[in-house]
């Protein structure tokens, strides 16, 4: 059986379900489990069965304290027809390389895929653990997670939700998708401030022991829906093992033969996701980390230091506008050869110096690693070419991913057969694609631009974004960052 470890060395050993309702350990840590898995059917095994069937071989050794029919009846309430295609996670072949597209779930991002099934892990955790206590969940986001969870949690039993989004860092559609969210149990709220500054104050009311007893006398315990939730991690590894099935499924590879992939990194949760499935025997060569012009990771992978101290910049990639990348954390206690104090000892270095270095060792079990980035112009022009080459519409984040994949193969020469993670629809960032696509009139509001980008793609507006065209703001609360906690306790009526 699987237990989960604080990355900072505190506290006691805990099974799947209490990591995943705990959200963060006591000590300010992320959870990590004692060992990573191995898969335990074979390549040729996975490659017959469905996305739900892949689940489940992925999923189980992980969550192991779940029993079979609790985890399966999990996964089919996840990954039913809120997806609008059966096979959840296609591979599209564009210009060299495969696309996995992450975004056919409700709200056309890839956080989807993990927070589909989240809130059922969840339930089935307090369940399980006899709680009384109502969950509350409590989120920063840069765009996509925000949505997500909303849609996950809204009108579900015995939880609410509070999500914090930057203001002015998320694109119009994001920000239309989460203030138009129905349901009694959401709560929607603008900070002034950016994505690290709402992440930071989450934290801050995470490590707040006067409060979690506040809430404890109140009938509450928090949780979280971000990437640190351990419950997020591990469905995410699911779709890089199903993506690596399709290929051999199809005679794209042979059995056992490497692949690469390339994912468009903010808060390193998703490629982390694709680093666990290399470790659980998945045939991974390199692991293609692709930055946007806030390229602390890029930095970080060529020097060995970490340094959030720098401008932030706001792209047309604002899911990837991150300068604290919560879920390197992980990766730091793994290559420290899960040393809590090593990792507790240079966390430490980045809350008080927003800067830390490892040593020469770490840096050597980075090998499996890549780091590149790209900057706006080239995310723009990335968009353009791929659409002018074969008819193929990206998003921003997935233009970064696409451009460093052709910055990699210019540096390497390595023609590896290779995964790109697609992690949202154009549809949510319309005017970045109208405007990389020559199209843009900026006088036309985002909708009209959803109406062209249709017209030239071919592709129907999904209803993501056809559903809140006119839809009612129902969440209009702003704060300032240092408000977070009072806006909480308020909402709470405690």
């Amino acid at each position: 059986m699987v237990k989960y470890f604080s990355t900072r060395g505190g506290g006691e050993a805990v099974s799947a379900s209490e990591a995943i309702l705990k959200g963060l350990a006591e000590d300010g840590g992320l959870f990590f489990p004692d060992h990573i898995p191995a898969l335990t059917k074979s390549l040729k095994e996975l490659s017959e069965m469905t996305y739900q069937e892949v689940a489940y071989e992925v999923m189980q050794p992980f969550l192991s304290d779940y029993t079979e029919e609790e985890l399966k009846n999990c996964i089919q309430n996840a990954y039913d027809s809120k997806f609008d295609t059966e096979v959840i996670a296609p591979l599209v072949y564009a210009d060299g390389a495969y696309y996995l597209e992450l975004f056919h779930g409700t709200t056309i991002a890839f956080k989807d895929m993990a927070l589909s099934i989240l809130p059922h892990l969840m339930t089935t955790a307090v369940n399980k653990n006899h709680i009384k206590n109502d969950i509350v969940i409590l989120t920063a986001t840069s765009g996509d997670t925000g949505k997500a969870a909303l849609a996950g949690f809204a009108g579900v039993k015995g939880t609410k939700i509070i999500v914090f989004y930057p203001k002015n860092g998320v694109s119009p559609i994001q920000e239309k998708q989460m203030v138009t969210q129905k349901g009694d149990n959401t709560f929607v709220v603008g900070i002034h401030g950016n994505f690290d500054d709402a992440q930071n104050g989450v934290k801050k009311i995470f490590g707040d022991r006067e409060f979690a007893k506040l809430m404890a006398d109140n009938g509450y315990q928090f949780s979280s829906a971000n990437s640190i939730n351990i419950g997020r991690l591990v469905p995410q590894v699911v779709y890089y093992v199903y993506a690596y099935a399709k290929l051999l499924k199809e005679g794209k590879i042979a059995e056992g033969e490497a692949i690469n992939v390339v994912v468009p990194t903010g808060n390193f949760g998703n490629i982390l996701a694709a680093y666990f499935a290399k470790n659980m025997g998945l045939p991974i060569a390199k692991l293609i980390c692709a930055s946007n012009e806030n390229k602390v990771l890029f930095d970080f992978f060529r020097t060995g230091i970490y340094d959030r101290n720098r401008d932030f910049v706001l792209t047309s990639s604002p899911s990837m506008d991150i300068l604290i990348s919560s879920n390197l954390e992980r990766l730091i206690y793994l290559i420290a050869g899960n040393d809590g104090e090593k990792n507790k000892e240079l966390m430490m270095q980045l809350s008080s110096s927003g800067k830390y270095e490892i040593s020469t060792n770490m840096q050597e079990n980075l090998q499996d690693f890549y780091g590149e980035y790209a900057s706006e112009a080239e995310t723009a022009k990335t968009i353009a070419s791929l659409y002018e080459n074969c008819g193929y519409v990206i998003d921003p984040h997935t233009a970064v991913a696409s451009c460093v994949y052709e910055k990699y193969k210019a540096q390497t020469g390595d023609d590896t057969k290779t995964v790109i993670a697609s992690t949202a629809s154009p549809y949510k960032f319309t005017r970045s694609v109208m405007a990389a696509l020559g199209k843009q009139d900026e006088s036309s509001d985002d909708f009209v631009l959803a109406d062209a980008l249709s017209g030239l793609s071919g592709v129907k507006i999904p209803e993501a974004v056809e559903g809140i065209r006119t839809a009612p703001i129902l969440h209009d609360t702003v704060c300032e960052k240092d408000e977070m906690a009072e806006v909480v306790k308020k909402y709470l009526g405690i």
